[in-house]
């Protein structure tokens, strides 16, 4: 790939990661993802951030398109994420930069990671800045989004924040810019992210937002670290408006069934209580775990206002797949859902009670569970229908429909 120039003399010179499978846990296979990195030539060179060690080769040469590498004054680390910082220690060595700007915390993170001896690192905390010449970088501290040593890097004079992992998306495109794709897939892209990385800092988006707009801040481009840049005022408040509503976790109409299944009879009942949804006009998503990443399934529990997880009882216990959805879901931490379980069982009939325990340990509100003893019969499927319809009336009174 060959650098973009995003603002005069300001030049993205990332990675594109075609093939990427796994990113933090979740699968990103069928659209990959970027590692953004940007260089400002001014009088103070300054490169923000850098790549994944295994993008070495491609990162050094987008890089040396733009500069000689030697002649790099600053590195700014906005983050030290392996992902981000995966290339630091051989740009220090190879550019021996003046000086190295991370948070306070990211400096206990260089030095956990790297174990630098010399090297000149600088501490800034939220509101400091520095000089690069005709521009200057304010930096915001952005601590547990998502990781502690996280921050913002804002330059005033071209309008330009540079945020790190918020607003990001998994989209390996030639694309660089968010009003080159389609509206819809951008947001489901940035949705999949939201949902499988940062949900449970939730609080601490709504904190930044605030603090942004507290700063008043004149954006008119967002470059994030993974995925296409927002540019222009419109493409900046639905990067913005965007993070807002997914911060708050309003629930939706909208129920997602997850379950796995031995002998189909747990599968009968997810089918049953759908039915029961639809009755009271709840759109809902089934979802086989066999057939569906844990990630994909997060992705619908994140923008769904109920979730109901079933399981045959296995072992005294549930199926491993659903153990595995249900560790996932409660790191994650998703807030305003309505929950319920249901299973089949031949002897011992665990199941309902185990899931039941996952979902009221993340504090859903829950719904009376439903399990059959076997192959559920037309009285069986009945209770699953009506599971359904108190789950969707629950729903509807908690979004006031």
């Amino acid at each position: 790939m060959r650098p973009v120039e995003i603002k005069k003399d300001v030049f993205w010179v990332g990675c594109i990661d075609w093939n990427g499978i796994d990113f933090h846990g979740y699968s990103v296979a069928r659209f990959g993802t970027t590692y953004n990195a940007y260089l400002v030539k001014d009088e103070k060179i300054t490169l923000f951030d850098t790549v994944k060690a295994e993008f070495r080769d491609e990162f050094l040469d987008i890089l040396s398109q733009v500069v000689n590498i030697e002649d790099i004054d600053y590195i700014v680390a906005n983050h030290l994420e392996p992902d981000h910082g995966g290339l630091l220690a051989e740009l220090v060595e190879r550019a021996k930069p003046e000086k190295i700007f991370c948070s306070p915390m990211g400096q206990r993170a260089i030095e956990a990671h790297f174990h630098p001896q010399g090297w000149p690192i600088e501490a800034m905390k939220s509101g400091s800045s520095i000089s690069l010449g005709k521009r200057t970088v304010q930096f915001v501290e952005t601590r547990m989004l998502h990781w502690p040593d996280s921050m913002l890097s804002y330059i005033p004079e071209d309008k330009l924040l540079i945020s790190n992992d918020a607003f990001g998306q998994n989209v390996a495109a030639s694309e660089r810019f968010a009003d080159e794709l389609e509206r819809g897939f951008l947001k489901r892209r940035m949705m999949e992210y939201y949902a499988n990385i940062v949900v449970p800092y939730s609080p601490v988006v709504e904190k930044t937002l605030d603090g942004v707009a507290d700063l008043k801040l004149d954006i008119d481009m967002i470059a994030p670290d993974h995925g296409v840049i927002f540019r222009g005022t419109e493409d900046v408040n639905f990067a913005l408006d965007t993070y807002r509503e997914f911060a708050e976790q309003k629930p939706a109409n909208r129920a997602v069934i997850v379950y796995d299944t031995m002998w189909h009879s747990t599968e009968k009942m997810a089918k049953a209580i759908a039915d029961g949804l639809l009755d009271e006009g709840v759109s809902v998503r089934i979802m086989h775990l066999k057939s569906y990443h844990h990630s994909e399934v997060m992705t619908e529990v994140f923008q769904a206002g109920a979730v109901l997880v079933g399981s045959p009882t296995h072992n005294n216990g549930i199926l491993p797949l659903v153990a595995d959805m249900l560790t996932y879901m409660k790191g994650l931490r998703p807030q305003n859902k309505i929950g319920a379980a249901f299973g089949s069982f031949g002897w011992s009939g665990e199941c309902v009670k185990t899931i039941t325990e996952w979902l009221e340990s993340m504090s859903f509100e829950m719904i009376d569970p439903v399990k059959t003893k076997h192959v559920p019969d037309r009285a069986s499927l009945d209770e699953c229908v009506e599971l359904g319809r108190a789950v969707g009336k629950a729903l509807k009174a908690k979004i006031g429909a």
